[in-house]
C-alpha cells in the first residue's frame, strides 16, 4: 500500500493588516500585554489568519521526499540534497496544488499531530484558494484510513493526558529529533521575516524524517496486526 507521510509549516498574516472587527475578536479576552502578545505571535496556528509556507512529503518505503516552499527571492530552481527535492514555489496556492497532485498516487497519509491541525489546514487553506481537494483528510479520528494520525494513535485518540510534542516522543524512543538542532514550530514565523525560507523547508523535512522513524517504531513494536 503507498503511502506518504506530511507535515505542513504555517506563519501568521501581518496583524495590523486584519480588520478592526476580527482584531477586536481576537483580543477580547487578553488582559496583559504578554496575552496580547501571544494572540498576535499565535496567528499562524489558524488557517483564518494564517498562511502555509512548505508542505514536505517523505515516503517512508523508500525515504524519497520533497518540500515545496514558498519561495522569497523569486527563483524557482529545485534542489537536490540526498534523497528529497526542495521545490520553490510562487505563493500558497501554488504549493498546495503541488501537494494535491501528488497526493493522487498514495492511499495512506501519516501525521502527526494532523488530525488537529494539518488536515483541517490544509483543507481549508485549499478551499479559500478554491482548490478541491483530491483526497479526503477529514474523517473519523478512529479510522486509520487514508489519514493516520501517530499521536491520536500513541496517546490513545486523546485519552491520555501527557500527548506531548514529537521532539519528547523522539526523546522517548531514541529517535534524533529535528528540534535538537535548536529549530522548532515556534521558530518559523522568525525565519520567514528575516528570509531564511530555505531553512524552515529543511525544518520541516527533519520532522518528516523523525516521523518516519516514529511510524516505523509505533509498527515494529506497539501495532498488532
Amino acid at each position: 500500500m503507498p503511502k506518504i507521510i506530511f507535515d505542513i509549516e504555517t506563519i501568521g498574516v501581518e496583524f495590523d493588516s486584519l480588520d478592526e472587527k476580527t482584531k477586536e475578536f481576537l483580543l477580547d479576552y487578553a488582559e496583559t500585554p504578554k496575552e496580547k502578545e501571544d494572540i498576535v505571535n499565535g496567528l499562524g496556528f489558524s488557517p483564518l489568519t494564517g498562511r502555509i509556507v512548505a508542505i514536505g512529503i517523505l515516503n517512508p518505503d523508500t525515504n524519497k521526499g520533497a518540500v515545496y516552499y514558498r519561495s522569497q527571492d523569486n527563483k524557482y530552481d529545485k534542489i537536490e540534497q540526498d534523497d528529497v527535492q526542495y521545490v520553490p514555489c510562487k505563493d500558497e496556492k501554488e504549493i498546495l496544488k503541488h501537494f494535491w497532485e501528488v497526493a493522487t498516487h498514495y492511499d495512506q497519509f501519516i501525521t502527526f499531530n494532523g488530525h488537529s491541525f494539518d488536515c483541517p489546514y490544509l483543507v481549508i487553506r485549499s478551499a479559500i484558494h478554491k482548490i478541491k481537494p483530491s483526497i479526503n483528510l477529514i474523517h473519523n479520528r478512529y479510522n486509520r484510513m487514508p489519514h493516520f494520525d501517530l499521536l491520536d494513535v500513541l496517546s490513545n485518540y486523546g485519552a491520555v493526558r501527557w500527548r506531548k510534542n514529537l521532539h519528547m516522543w523522539c526523546q522517548a524512543f531514541g529517535i534524533e529529533s529535528p528540534k535538537a538542532e535548536g529549530v522548532t514550530g515556534d521558530d518559523v514565523a522568525r525565519l520567514f521575516k528575516e528570509g531564511r525560507i530555505f531553512d524552515i523547508a529543511r525544518y520541516c523535512y527533519g520532522d518528516l524524517k523523525a516521523t518516519a522513524k516514529l511510524f516505523e517504531y509505533w509498527d515494529k513494536y506497539i501495532n498488532i496486526r
